[in-house]
């Protein structure tokens, strides 16, 4: 159903216009909340993972071009349009393929039902930054991880930002939150833990050790001071990227894809 946008201050604007993400998250608690899906591509794999779409904002002409056979994939929902210069001062910000789609949030698994077939996972401690922690979804995704396990600290992959730079594959790769004594579990459940960090006992990420292991997590760090020593004292491994010209470490996005590629190349 099409509805020109005519007043910006209509309540059913309000999730596009004046609510943060953080707000639209706890929505409807406690059956929790919605997520802004952007872009035509990340709309239709939240739609293939599931996720119920509420609403649909669309630039006019992409409405009726690009974004028009997703809508049709929504079934029955308001589709608010208006021109570019219209939308754009109604969200704040210049929309990615001028779609937007409001979903709710689907069901988290516990880490036990997420993990008890994985091989290959990635755990994340305090990625903050939405653009990196979309960009190590989106490696994930190519390189093989079963899952990604998250620290309450980081950001959420179903925030605008980061889905879209994940091309949506934050819908394609399981993932959850870290709960109390999960690390723990994850060891009982035969993990072996590979802290990606800077200390004087690493081992080369090309070990031949860390390549044998049947089930193994790869742990990495907050942008700037990385993984806590906490968290890398749980870990079985402390591993390095050889790097050379005196460089002592990459960003986190870089540096997952690097991890996830060597340490999953011997699945089969």
């Amino acid at each position: 159903m099409m509805i020109e946008i005519t007043d910006f201050g209509a309540p059913e604007l309000d999730i596009y216009a004046r609510y943060t993400e953080g707000q639209l998250s706890h929505l409807y608690e406690p059956k929790g909340g919605i997520f802004i899906a952007e872009s035509p591509k990340v709309i239709q794999r939240a739609l293939e993972a599931g996720c119920e779409p509420i609403s649909f904002l669309a630039e006019r002409k992409q409405a009726e071009g690009e974004a028009r056979d997703v809508i049709s994939r929504c079934g029955d929902i308001p589709v608010y349009t208006a021109e570019y210069k219209v939308i754009k001062n109604l969200t704040g910000f210049p929309m990615t393929r001028g779609a937007l789609c409001a979903m709710r949030r689907p069901p988290l698994k516990s880490t036990a039902k997420l993990c008890v077939d994985a091989r290959r996972i990635a755990v994340l401690e305090d990625v903050m930054n939405p653009t990196n922690l979309g960009a190590i979804f989106r490696s994930a995704a190519a390189l093989g991880m079963d899952a990604v396990l998250l620290t309450s600290g980081c950001s959420d992959p179903l925030y605008r930002r980061s889905s879209r730079v994940s091309m949506g594959t934050a819908f394609q790769v399981p993932w959850t939150y870290l709960q109390k004594g999960d690390m723990e579990l994850l060891r009982k459940m035969g993990f072996r833990m590979a802290a990606m960090a800077l200390r004087d006992d690493t081992v080369s990420i090309e070990d031949p050790l860390l390549m044998q292991e049947e089930r193994q997590a790869i742990v990495l760090g907050t942008e700037g001071n990385g993984l806590s020593p906490e968290m890398i004292d749980k870990c079985d491994y402390t591993v390095r990227i050889p790097m050379s010209h005196g460089v002592d470490s990459l960003n986190v996005a870089a540096a997952s894809a690097i991890a996830f590629w060597q340490l999953g190349r011997n699945i089969s």
